[in-house]
């Protein structure tokens, strides 16, 4: 197998089958990862992971992985340091990742070591963005309107994700060069054979992938969530302390935690700085 992206370095596509969508307290079942290449190949790695819990059923129904299938499978802790060796110098790439792939795979990581897999100058690109944002479907209806191909075993890993890399493929060819209007009136040409270009248009710029947090209008960094929405998070930080403690004991995601922390000691710093 090849692909047509001008690549600097590998894009690691990759699909999570899990045992739930909670970030926090669902494990990953399956992975599989399509890396392509600068020369233009592509290697796979396909994982099946014993989740240590049970898979409920409503989530059985849907990916067709049952506890028997994964029983015998290692742990993600087990998997962890080879599967960050193949990761190590890729961008990635997904369907929804940056929503739920991304998020969830970090937070495994953060689970097994804290310091074995970072994103942070890594590209990120949603296919699914780009597909919304152009032509608004799901995985399955896209796969037939770019590539003109039926969707057989969806919900299986790899064949998601090997249909995840053949649309943006076929997006990068269909879309280069195409102008669009922003909510701001201004007419842009988003979609380049340009893994940059791409992490711009689908990423922009992420706080924590649970979107507890964001960017306001300023590039100031505010809530996005509960009580606190659209105030800055130093603020909050500065007048009410507590609800920091109060994150940091109930169920946000550990990456969400992790980034409020450092904002916290960014904070603490300035003031000794």
């Amino acid at each position: 197998m090849t692909h047509s992206l001008k690549l600097k370095k590998p894009l690691a596509f990759f699909d999570l089958e899990t045992t739930g969508t909670n970030i926090s307290k669902d494990r990953i079942v399956e992975i599989s990862i399509a890396k392509a290449m600068p020369d233009g190949s592509v290697d796979i790695k396909t994982k099946r992971i014993n989740p240590e819990m049970p898979i409920p059923v409503e989530s059985s129904l849907i990916h067709g992985i049952y506890d028997e299938d994964v029983k015998d499978c290692p742990t993600f802790k087990q998997l962890a340091k080879s599967m960050a060796q193949f990761l190590q110098g890729c961008d990635l790439a997904g369907f929804n990742s940056n929503r739920f792939d991304i998020p969830m795979l970090v937070e495994e990581f953060l689970r097994v070591d804290s310091g074995m897999f970072d994103i942070k100058n890594r590209k990120l690109v949603d296919v699914q963005r780009i597909f919304h944002q152009m032509e608004p479907r799901t995985l399955g209806a896209a796969y037939k309107f770019y590539c003109d191909k039926s969707l057989v075993n969806a919900h299986s890993a790899e064949a998601d994700t090997i249909a995840t890399m053949e649309v943006l493929c076929a997006q990068v060819e269909r879309y280069e060069g195409v102008k669009i209007e922003t909510k701001k009136g201004e007419e842009i040409e988003p979609v380049k054979n340009d893994v940059e270009a791409l992490h711009e248009f689908t990423s922009g710029k992420i706080v924590d992938f649970a979107a507890r947090m964001a960017y306001n209008d300023k590039d100031e960094i505010v809530f996005n969530f509960g009580k606190h929405r659209g105030r800055l998070v130093t603020d909050v930080l500065k007048r009410e302390p507590a609800y920091y403690d109060w994150i940091m004991n109930n169920d946000f995601p550990l990456d969400t935690k992790q980034k409020l922390t450092q904002i916290k000691l960014s904070m603490a710093g300035s003031l000794f700085g």
